[in-house]
């Protein structure tokens, strides 16, 4: 299950709470994947050095959110006030692989980034996924500037070897603040059709639609019916459209839509396709906007799917697991081998994580495979770590291996506890029991002044 977002902040600030954006008491099972795509994510210029060095506040605010729930940011590109986050449950970590990232800039003939996309690509259990967060020029007399820009974007490739071109992977998500407008209705009857919840009655005259008609590229994009209240224009903190001097007429502008390569060259062969030919599979499961954010001037829609695949990869590259009980006391053991054909390099690591941990970066300590190998032969390793690197105080954790070639974990043990180191705890205690029993003369002594 996959559940995207797409919001266009305002420069805001994250909000208090985002449980019914994410979804996060929805019964049934569990998201397996979050992607979120941002736009105007505030980028003066302050702000922006600052996120280049650290996280955006952004980014922090969903890593503080999923990581307890045992997901982890698997890849994030920002670009300006553009960014989009990709977050999984760990157990997807080891049949996820080559992940590249690319923005492309559109705004000032391409020399300002405050417009363009932002793109993350991935093997997901063996097919090749693509999400681009975009954010196309506003204003209702410019459709064909935001369709010249999105065919700029996806005309953008990846650096490295033997990767596909956005339309050539077999799944394509575009979304984000599109920016297209409701075309020739005026502002009152289109708020009027809004009230009496006529949606079907702008349909026709939505840009994208309209394009969708014309424009050969576009048609091969499904997206799901537009049964939720147009998404722009708010005033903000409240679920009542633009009162200001403007009164811009409300549009959909932040949308999601799909495309699925197998599925677009079989339609154009015009044979008949069996559903067991068909190794990847997407159903939209919802399409909402949710009213309930007022922080900016658009309400954030999401799009939750299911995405149904035939595995290609069923093995990890590697499997690793502590030796023994671990406890803080002593040095340890973690043992690992990986398939035959596994491309280790001397830069590869095995990193102690604590289990709710937010991204490959955030580990407790790591050994080098090589350098701290102790003992090998055909089928397993062994790695050390030494005692001075383990948390005194204990806890849950798990181990990662981590490819330099891949570029991303292709190993994850269970979760396991370590033991806290007891003779540090005792004297601990030991203190805390002295400074206890000085404190009542302290107190006398205060008394005397």
């Amino acid at each position: 299950r996959l559940h995207l977002v797409t919001w266009n902040v305002g420069t805001a600030s994250p909000p208090p709470d985002v449980t019914s954006l994410l979804q996060l008491n929805s019964l049934g099972p569990t998201m397996d994947m979050y992607v979120i795509g941002l736009q105007e994510v505030n980028s003066r210029i302050t702000n922006f050095l600052s996120d280049l060095a650290f996280d955006d506040p952004w980014s922090i605010f969903f890593m503080t959110v999923l990581s307890p729930l045992g997901y982890i940011k698997l890849s994030s590109v920002r670009m300006q006030g553009l960014l989009l986050l990709v977050f999984v449950k760990h157990v997807h970590l080891p049949f996820i692989r080559d992940i590249h990232t690319h923005y492309t800039r559109t705004g000032l003939y391409g020399y300002w980034g405050n417009k363009g996309g932002v793109t993350v690509r991935m093997s997901l259990y063996g097919h090749t996924i693509c999400f681009m967060n975009c954010h196309l020029p506003a204003h209702i007399e410019n459709t064909e500037q935001r369709l010249d820009d999105f065919e700029k974007i996806l005309e953008m490739q990846f650096e490295g070897e033997n990767i596909p071109s956005t339309l050539d992977h077999d799944v394509l998500f575009w979304f984000g603040d599109l920016n297209f407008r409701i075309a020739d209705y005026g502002i009152h009857f289109v708020r009027e059709s809004i009230n009496n919840k006529r949606y079907n009655l702008l349909w026709e005259k939505d840009q994208l639609n309209m394009a969708k008609k014309k424009e050969a590229f576009l048609q091969e994009f499904i997206e799901g019916p537009l049964q939720f209240k147009p998404t722009y224009k708010f005033d903000l903190y409240s679920d009542v459209y633009d009162t200001s001097e403007k009164k811009r007429k409300p549009a959909w502008t932040d949308r999601i839509l799909w495309r699925v390569k197998n599925l677009c060259q079989h339609a154009s062969k015009e044979d008949e396709f069996s559903a067991e030919e068909q190794t990847i599979s997407v159903t939209l499961n919802n399409y909402i906007s949710h009213m309930s954010y007022g922080i900016s001037d658009h309400k954030p829609v999401t799009g939750t799917f299911g995405l149904e695949l035939k595995p290609l990869l069923s093995d990890p590259l590697v499997m690793l697991n502590p030796e023994g009980e671990w406890s803080a006391e002593h040095d340890v053991l973690i043992s690992y081998s990986a398939v035959p054909e596994f491309p280790s390099s001397a830069w590869d690591w095995i990193g102690l994580f604590k289990v709710a941990f937010r991204h490959v970066n955030d580990y407790v300590t790591y050994a080098w495979v090589e350098d701290d190998e102790i003992s090998s032969n055909k089928d397993r390793k062994q790695v050390y770590m030494s005692a001075a690197e383990i948390p005194d105080m204990g806890g849950e954790f798990l181990l990662c291996y981590y490819s330099n070639n891949f570029q991303s974990i292709v190993g994850i043990s269970q979760p396991f506890q370590i033991q806290p180191n007891r003779t540090l705890m005792e004297k601990d205690l030991t203190q805390e029991e002295n400074s206890w029993m000085q404190k009542p003369d302290n107190l006398e002594s205060r008394d005397e002044f």
